[in-house]
Order: structure tokens, then C-alpha cells, then sequence
């Protein structure tokens, strides 16, 4: 990790996550949620899950929420904080509950798959910029934000607007789609995530939501196209792998973060950045292009892999590591929610990571991941690891 002076300035963390979590139920067996018979309980949450996931790889993160005053508002904010994740800027609601919901074992991606979601006006439907801390929210290298938040409710778009405006010295914004049809209440909700997009300095996105919610088809440049502002972007496209588009140094809009040398974005706080308040930049160059492919997994749930990813891209990106690394990083980082149950799952120890992130091209291409990788002895040779799919 890059040293800094900001870092150490009273209540900066690395990164902070503003979103809902859930208590999850998870099935004791496959099969339709009439008949499993039982449930082992969990935690869920896109923005929390990153929060956990950076925690436990050695970053300071900070999980702000808002979740009712019941024995599930207990749960969660004890199973996140035993992350090792502050949540002492988490609200608690008296009024309304905090939200639950079951899944059943199947991938999401297959017809056979079921959630039963229960969040209509959960405590986290009420977050709104008058009802959070916006200094603790603020106070970070970074603030992760996702689609998701949007769609809770118009106050909780309200304040997503509110920390996605321009502003001086903000923090490295960065932003996940995520978009979920199911959670808008009108037919809004494309133009809406576009627009908060716009507004952020590093935006998620995966290829099959860009054609879902904004009819974008043709490929990664073509999103690029149609979402230039972001200084990164970087779009997903399961399993072939993830294509991170980034304006050359120098190239950035007003409010938004700065850039390192290579045009990367980096984080507030890091060595060649103190945090100033950015200056106005010129219309930005033309965008560079970085794919990276994904890994060979051996699947056993999808659930959560996409937060995993950003999780994975955010550690290297605090780290200041080049764009091949960020995207291998998340790929690995996915790879070990992918390869367990549940939408949470302890990423590679850092210097493992690092190892397999290091691998020349050809020795990437035939790695496979399988459960119980990332247990596996740091300092083995990748032939412990690799075989030819």
C-alpha cells in the first residue's frame, strides 16, 4: 500500500461504502424455495460486500448504512464490523425493518433460479442526504457507490446525486451499475444509472446490463462511446474477461478525481496526490483500451462475484498498480467468491495474489481455480494451481 499523509489524518480510511445490506438465507440444500426446508443465515449487500472483502485484505473500510432496530440490524452490523469494517457511522431505524431475503442454490443466470426479496420500506429506503453523514462519508481514498442505492427510493437517489455532483477535493467516486429491473418503481432507472455514472471518476458495468438497460450493443468501445466521462471505466464481460477503458494523464473532468503518470485514476491520499482540489482539465484524449482475460473457474456459486471484482480492482487501484494488474486482481478476487457458497468470501492473501497476478500471459491463460485456492501455500510454484482446461 502506497504511504500517505492523508491516510493518516483523522477518520480517512481507504475506502467507504454507502448501500443497503440484507440478512440473506441461504438454502440448506438445492431445489425451489416451496420445497427447501430450511435455511443457514447470511449477510448480503453489493456495497457492503465490497466493504468486507477490502477489509479483509488488509484495507481500512468504512460500511455506512441505515438498518432497522431488530434482531436482523443486529446481525449485520456485528457480521460486517467482525470484518474488521467500521460501522460506527451505521443508522439504526425504529420505524421501519431492516430488509431480508432467500435465494435458492442455482445460479442467478438459469431460469431455475429464485430470490424473494423482502426491502420494500426497509430502514435503508430512508437514507437521504440529511439523514447520513456526509462527512463520514466523504472521509475516505475512496467512496463506492452502486445502481443499486438508486433505486431504493427518490431520497435515496437524492443523496446518491448529492455525492456524485462535482465537488472540490471529493473523494475517487467510484460507481457499479448494478442494475436491477426489478427494484425501479418506474421506467426511469436506465437514464438515471447513466446519468450517476457520468458523475463518477471509475464505473463498473457489465456488458450484458449496458444491452439491458440502455440497449448499448457492439462491444465494449461501444459502451465506452456512450459513457465517456468516467476517467476509468471497465466493463465486464463474464466469463471471456474485462476490457478497462481510462483517459491518457492529464485528461479529467471538473470534481473528479486526479490521475497518476499513466492515466489511471488515484485514490485521494496516495503519494503523488494530497489531496488538492482538482483544476478544470481540457476535453479528454482518446481513451486507452486494456483486456484482460478472465480465469478458468470451477463454479460453485455466482452470487456476489461481481462485488468481488470491484473489490479486487479497488485494492489494486489503492495500491497503485498498473491497469493489468487491477483487472487481474479482480479477477482473482472474483474467483474466490466463485468458488464458494454465499455472496462473501476471504479473498487471497496479498502476497499470493500478487504471485498469481504476476504470471507471464500464457501461464494466466492455463491457471484454474478450484475450491479451496485460495488456501493454498503462498509459496508454491503456480503449478500447484494450474492445469490446461
Amino acid at each position: 500500500m502506497t504511504a500517505t499523509g492523508a491516510r493518516n489524518a483523522p477518520d480517512v480510511v481507504d475506502v467507504v461504502a454507502l448501500g443497503e445490506s440484507m440478512v440473506t438465507f441461504l438454502p440448506s440444500r438445492p431445489g425451489r424455495l416451496a420445497d427447501v426446508p430450511s435455511f443457514d443465515r447470511g449477510i448480503g449487500g453489493a456495497e457492503s460486500n465490497v466493504a468486507c472483502v477490502l477489509a479483509a485484505a488488509g484495507h481500512t473500510a468504512r460500511w455506512v448504512g441505515r438498518v432497522g432496530a431488530d434482531g436482523f440490524g443486529d446481525h449485520l452490523v456485528e457480521a460486517i464490523g467482525g470484518y474488521g469494517v467500521d460501522v460506527s457511522h451505521v443508522r439504526r431505524d425504529p420505524r421501519r425493518p431492516t430488509g431480508i431475503y432467500f435465494r435458492t442454490a442455482g445460479d442467478r443466470s438459469t431460469d431455475a433460479h429464485e430470490v424473494a426479496y423482502y426491502r420494500a420500506g426497509s430502514a435503508a429506503s430512508a437514507m437521504s442526504p440529511a439523514g447520513v453523514d456526509l462527512d463520514a462519508l466523504r472521509a475516505g481514498r475512496v467512496l463506492h457507490l452502486s445502481g443499486i442505492t438508486a433505486a431504493l427510493s427518490s431520497d435515496c437517489l437524492d443523496l446518491l446525486r448529492e455525492l456524485t455532483a462535482p465537488r472540490p477535493g471529493r473523494p475517487l467516486i467510484s460507481f457499479d451499475v448494478n442494475h436491477r429491473p426489478g427494484l425501479w418503481r418506474d421506467t426511469r432507472g436506465p437514464e438515471v444509472l447513466l446519468d450517476l455514472a457520468r458523475g463518477a471518476d471509475l464505473v463498473f458495468v457489465g456488458e450484458d446490463e449496458a444491452e439491458e438497460a440502455w440497449g448499448i450493443t457492439g462491444g465494449p468501445t461501444r459502451i465506452r462511446q456512450a459513457l465517456p466521462e468516467p476517467q476509468m471505466l471497465v466493463v465486464k464481460q463474464g466469463a471471456r474477461g474485462a476490457v478497462a477503458f481510462r483517459h491518457p494523464a492529464g485528461s479529467r473532468a471538473a470534481g473528479a478525481a486526479r490521475v497518476g503518470a499513466d492515466g489511471t485514476p488515484q485514490a485521494p491520499g496516495s503519494a503523488t496526490n494530497p489531496r488538492p482540489a482538482p483544476a478544470p482539465a481540457p476535453a479528454p484524449a482518446p481513451a486507452q483500451a486494456t483486456f484482460e482475460p478472465a480465469l478458468h473457474v470451477d463454479v460453485v456459486a455466482t452470487t456476489g462475484a461481481g462485488d468481488a471484482f470491484a473489490a479486487g480492482f479497488l485494492s489494486a487501484t489503492l495500491r497503485d498498480l498498473p491497469v493489468r494488474d487491477r483487472l487481474r486482481h479482480g479477477h482473482l478476487t472474483a474467483a474466490a467468491v466463485l468458488t464458494a457458497p454465499g455472496d462473501l468470501a476471504a479473498p487471497p492473501a496479498r502476497a499470493h495474489a500478487d504471485r498469481l497476478a504476476a504470471l507471464d500471459d500464457a501461464a494466466w491463460g492455463t491457471l484454474r481455480l478450484g475450491p479451496g485456492w485460495t488456501r493454498a501455500d503462498e509459496h508454491e510454484g503456480p503449478e500447484k494451481e494450474a492445469r490446461t482446461p
